[in-house]
């Protein structure tokens, strides 16, 4: 009891398709896709300005 099988997460799935359409899906999970992409090179940027402060700056608060 309680658990969901294959068969509930088929039919989960088949509602979202027919309320969302298959073009607004795709379309959503590229847009997740650039966020991620977006927040991978700010973390990428910070480590970059990290590393290339001098070492006698002080961190500004």
């Amino acid at each position: 009891m309680g658990g969901m099988s294959i068969w509930h997460w088929a039919i989960v799935a088949l509602v979202v398709v027919l309320l969302f359409g298959g073009g607004k899906l795709s379309g959503l999970m590229g847009d997740a896709a650039k966020g991620i992409k977006a927040f991978k090179q700010g973390l990428k940027d910070d480590d970059d300005d990290v590393k290339t402060k001098k070492p006698d700056e002080e961190p500004k608060a």
